[in-house]
């Protein structure tokens, strides 16, 4: 048995098809015909962009717009005039295209996998996917038809790129393993989006298998099976059929309200990136946007986005939604997240660093700049502020100084937005957990933020593999801090949300509902799963877990307890 990512739910089984890499070296060659190699490298990306552009309206038909805007995102990178632009450039200075394109690409790749964020990780993928694509017309090499395999066939390859998953027949791929990958990848983003079981990050399962080899996958747990015994495929297969069954289930759950088994309501909301992720949100269910992380729009610049510009994203957003909650982070960067425009100084350690409200405090120019676009956004619908990685009172009271400001500069203009539009606090910080009953006070909601509260409250870098063992949310210690936080909130009676990855796990999601949570904001692909999970509690059986976890030391001791109460 091997183990991988758990990218995509379900189980696959069937034969192996083997995707093995072209070999893509090239002699790096200096030019004195520039005009000539422009020209040629013009060709290559115009080959990329009108196969691309192809592959994403057929994406976009037959699985949805989302999953398109992965592959026309392709697009917008090779075109950007700072990617193409410096390839030319280098071309003009006598290097040959494949050495201009390898460059800048690299030197884009090195730049974003180096932060410790999975979506900044994940356009260093896009990267590098773009500059195989172009490299393989440059150098004339034709990919393999994907679309062409045999119904039942298990793809089995080093990465399986956006541009490969495209080609994909829905029905001819039974599950898909990869050697590399994990689960905010982009061609995970595909294969959950198509349904097709996916293990990811498999090591040196390439080597390990060869075509015709039967391969079990279980994509809920990441665990491959090759060539197994008669009674493991007999399990699988019967496995699959209650996954399936599983399901039925869920979609029973489209258009309905989130309640608990005893009728309780609380609300289901989803985690964007971008405005059209809001589209994404609403096919997918979702009651409202519970974090919308601004900072993309910024990310994906050359320069500070206008007031306009990010009005226009945010009204966009708002109105999409037609009138659910819309929660909006102010810039949160510093840490892993480098704009290099701001050009803001190297720090020994970033992440408690100047960052998130920190820095935005101190450059009001900017700061007020956002807050005014999204006050503007606000006359179109259920718009929210929240501020990121709160430590102090005063940073609360900071920001409501500002906002309070600018709605004079609002009124004075003549412009419409929302007198009555709330603040929150983003709790993703021990500071702010052992002050949430003096943060209550002043934030109009809170949002726990369990990927930086675990990182925070454990002392554990998240991107580190010797300490992962330490990063878990049922860690006792952070399991007290989430319980505080809300107790805090309900006490001051503001309500209360959690827009980490806890808040859509089934082990988590009883605890939540003990603890008080009125808010869960999820992947937009984990609503019916949320939803599902809970309407099997009531409130009550809720309670009596969480004491029993509650009073308990340890964190595998409390996740095997977790397992054994869970309602499949």
């Amino acid at each position: 048995m091997y183990k991988g990512i758990a990218a995509s739910r379900g189980i696959g089984i069937g034969s192996i098809c083997r995707i093995i890499e072209h070999d893509l070296t090239f002699e790096a060659r200096q030019i004195t015909d520039t005009a000539a190699e422009k020209q040629r490298f013009r060709e290559a990306v115009e080959a990329f962009v009108q196969e691309t552009t192809a592959m994403a309206a057929d994406i976009r038909k037959r699985i949805g717009p989302k999953e398109a805007e992965i592959l026309e995102g392709h697009i917008v990178m090779i075109m950007d005039p700072s990617m193409s632009g410096e390839m030319e450039k280098m071309i003009d200075a006598g290097q040959c295209a494949e050495t201009a394109l390898t460059a800048v690409c690299d030197m884009f790749y090195g730049m974003f996998s180096s932060m410790n964020d999975d979506m900044m990780r994940q356009r260093a993928s896009d990267i590098a996917d773009v500059k195989v694509s172009v490299l393989k017309k440059l150098l004339g090499i034709e990919d393999v038809d994907i679309s062409k395999v045999a119904p039942g066939t298990v793809l089995v390859c080093r990465d399986l790129t956006p541009s490969m998953t495209s080609q994909i027949v829905g029905g001819n791929v039974a599950g898909i393993i990869t050697e590399i990958g994990g689960k905010t990848s982009h061609s995970a983003i595909l294969a959950r989006a198509l349904e097709i079981p996916a293990v990811l990050s498999v090591p040196g399962i390439v080597d390990a298998v060869k075509d015709k080899d039967t391969a079990v996958i279980d994509g809920t747990e990441g665990e491959v099976y090759i060539n197994p015994e008669g009674d493991i495929l007999a399990r699988f297969v019967l496995k699959r059929e209650e996954f399936i069954r599983k399901q039925a289930e869920l979609n029973s759950f489209i258009g309905k309200e989130t309640l608990t088994a005893d009728g309780q309501k609380v609300e289901l909301f989803c985690n964007i990136g971008t405005p059209k992720d809001a589209r994404k949100a609403l096919e997918c269910d979702g009651e409202g946007i519970g974090l919308f992380r601004s900072e993309f729009l910024f990310m994906d610049n050359t320069r500070l986005p206008s007031e306009d510009e990010q009005y226009e994203a945010y009204r966009e957003a708002a109105q999409i939604m037609g009138g659910k909650t819309v929660i909006i982070r102010t810039l949160d960067i510093g840490g892993d997240k480098d704009i290099p425009y701001l050009k803001m100084q190297k720090e020994d350690n970033p992440f408690l660093g100047y960052r998130a409200v920190r820095y935005c405090l101190g450059n009001p120019d900017i700061y007020k700049t956002q807050l005014k676009a999204i006050l503007r956004a606000s006359a179109h619908g259920h718009v929210k502020i929240m501020i990121p990685l709160v430590t102090t009172v005063d940073e609360v009271r900071g920001v409501k100084s500002l906002v309070e400001e600018l709605k004079k500069e609002l009124d004075a203009e003549g412009k419409a937005y929302d007198k009555n539009i709330q603040v929150g606090c983003m709790i993703e910080t021990a500071s702010a957990s052992l002050i949430a009953d003096l943060l209550a006070k002043e934030a109009d909601f809170f949002s726990i933020g369990t990927n930086d509260l675990t990182q925070y409250t454990m002392s554990v870098d998240r991107g580190n593999p010797n300490v992962a063992y330490l990063y878990s949310a049922f860690q006792p210690a952070v399991l007290r801090s989430i319980k505080n936080i809300i107790e805090c909130a309900n006490k001051a009676h503001i309500p209360v949300g959690m827009c980490g990855e806890a808040a859509a796990d089934p082990l988590m999601i009883p605890l939540l509902m003990a603890f008080g949570l009125d808010e869960y904001s999820v992947n937009p692909v984990l609503v019916l799963t949320a939803r599902c999970i809970i309407s099997k509690w009531t409130r009550a059986e809720a309670c009596e877990l969480s004491d029993r976890i509650l009073a308990m030391d340890t964190e595998a001791e409390i996740v095997a307890a977790l397992k054994i109460a869970a309602k499949e």
